[in-house]
């Protein structure tokens, strides 16, 4: 069994939709049949912030806050 390609998943910063698929070599460029997968991931994110009962913070390596989810 060959080594399977590592899914991307990334958000449009024209558009704000939520695309996963594979990207070329580049690491930069959808390669064919991304899906928009929006609406998935934001609910899988939302549950996985509730299952926990508290805000999910995201930093960058040095510390500083760059989001902080919350789910009511």
């Amino acid at each position: 069994m060959g080594k399977m390609k590592k899914l991307h998943v990334a958000m449009s910063p024209l558009t704000g939709t939520i695309f996963c698929g594979h990207v070329l070599k580049d690491g930069r460029t959808w390669s064919a049949n991304k899906q928009d997968v929006t609406m998935d991931a934001l609910v899988a994110v939302a549950g996985h912030v509730k299952k926990f009962g508290k805000p999910v913070e995201i930093t960058t390596e040095s510390g500083d806050l760059l989001y902080k989810i919350t789910v009511e």
